[in-house]
């Protein structure tokens, strides 16, 4: 979901994806949850900006999750918090399924799903200065050198992030490869006038309001030190 581009096949340009479409093997169960669930909580695709409180109905703080995985955290978080409304964002379809079933045995209505790629949908879907919060755990680290520039949290990434978020927004960032959370911080210090640290670089303890994930506690059984990195988006006004 990289923002970068290189040359395509054609002579044009073609982004750069920070992601592999896997297909993967989608159980029964989660088969059914995309037929019978998709209509209620996934949002169909567009190129216009969506009307948020229209698609909640009501007028709430907006977290969004990037790459969800199987939906665990986000769907803690929306239950722990319903004040709040969530939009998750996943390529892979058993993914979404898992995150509907989930929805539905817990009961809960605040959360929209989009089954894409988030760079595409931040610049068309998401409107600008609509987020409370962004939250990215766990992104594809691409460890290969030569793959780095796979990696999600770049520059023009963090800037378009930034025009998403309201002012004072927060975004949250985790991973458990060591020199990932170093390219976060650089990009992150490169970024100072859109986005101040609250904390230190990374937290000292992961923050109550992110839950352990699969991905983390494989990272810890492989011995990964897991970093949160937590930032808010500055008051400028007239600001990018």
């Amino acid at each position: 979901m990289s923002p970068s581009s290189q040359e395509g096949p054609a002579g044009g340009t073609r982004r750069v994806r920070s992601f592999v479409r896997r297909g993967g093997r989608i159980t029964a169960g989660q088969q059914r949850a995309l037929e019978r669930l998709w209509p209620r909580f996934g949002v169909a695709p567009g190129q216009e900006p969506v009307d948020l409180p229209a698609l909640f109905g009501r007028d709430a703080p907006v977290t969004l999750e990037i790459g969800f995985g199987n939906g665990e955290s986000l769907a803690w978080q929306a239950e722990q918090m319903p004040e709040r409304d969530f939009i998750g964002i996943e390529v892979h379809r058993p993914g979404v399924g898992h995150l509907l079933g989930e929805l539905e045995r817990r009961g809960l209505d605040n959360v929209r799903i989009f089954n894409d790629d988030a760079v595409s949908v931040l610049e068309t879907r998401i409107p600008p200065a609509s987020l409370d919060t962004v939250q990215v755990y766990f992104p594809d680290p691409w460890h290969k050198k030569r793959h780095h520039k796979r990696r999600l949290i770049q520059n023009d990434f963090v800037v378009l992030l930034a025009s998403k978020l309201r002012p004072g927004g927060r975004l949250h960032l985790a991973t458990d490869w060591e020199d990932y959370a170093q390219q976060m911080m650089a990009v992150m210090s490169g970024c100072a006038e859109l986005f101040a640290p609250e904390g230190p670089q990374p937290l000292d303890s992961r923050p109550p309001v992110r839950p352990a994930t699969r991905f983390e506690r494989r990272g810890e059984r492989r011995g990964h030190r897991v970093s949160d990195l937590l930032y808010r988006r500055t008051e400028l006004s007239g600001g990018r």
